[in-house]
């Protein structure tokens, strides 16, 4: 008579993995914090995030809501995301996050361009001519001239950030 207890040795055990309840705490409120995150962000670019029909509806309505209500509704995303796979919405929020930091950056690049220009003249129109063939040598040396002659006369700085629209609209273009 065989025991109950015994399995057949070409039966194969499961791995049985023990989760404490701490842990799984944790990672109820790292999905609550993504899902701040998401609420954060405008409806336009929300759109481009893997989400499902439901949870769409609900961070759109915690956009709405203030104080206990949205933080209800935060507690109710978090369960939403319980049930899905939150690797694809954390990965497109990754991307999301590196394109703004990119942008930023490239922002940043145009204005040391533009102090350059301010500061050192000719020599940078060159530069920036070699960079962008459309820019307009002209309207480029015009505007140098202007911004020096605001920052003498302790004007507004209205050419100094003409030449940082012109900048960016010739970065814009080689995009």
């Amino acid at each position: 008579m065989a025991r109950k207890n015994q399995k057949a040795p070409w039966e194969e055990e499961e791995e049985i993995i023990w989760v404490s309840k701490t842990e799984m705490k944790n990672d109820m409120e790292d999905l609550q914090k993504l899902g701040e995150e998401l609420v954060t962000l405008r409806p336009a670019a929300l759109e481009k995030f893997p989400l499902t029909d439901d949870l769409r509806e609900a961070i759109a309505d915690a956009q709405r809501f203030k104080n206990e209500a949205k933080r209800r509704q935060l507690q109710y995303i978090g369960k939403l995301m319980r049930n899905i796979d939150p690797e694809p919405i954390q990965a497109a929020l990754d991307k999301f996050r590196n394109k703004h930091s990119q942008a930023t950056a490239e922002l940043h690049k145009l204005e040391q361009l533009r102090d350059k220009l301010v500061e050192e003249g000719d020599s940078v129109i060159n530069e920036i001519l070699e960079t962008y063939p459309s820019a307009d040598r002209q309207r480029l040396r015009q505007l140098y001239l202007q911004a020096n002659r605001e920052k003498k006369a302790n004007k507004p700085p209205k050419a100094y950030r003409e030449i940082f629209q012109m900048l960016k609209e010739l970065s814009d273009e080689e995009s």
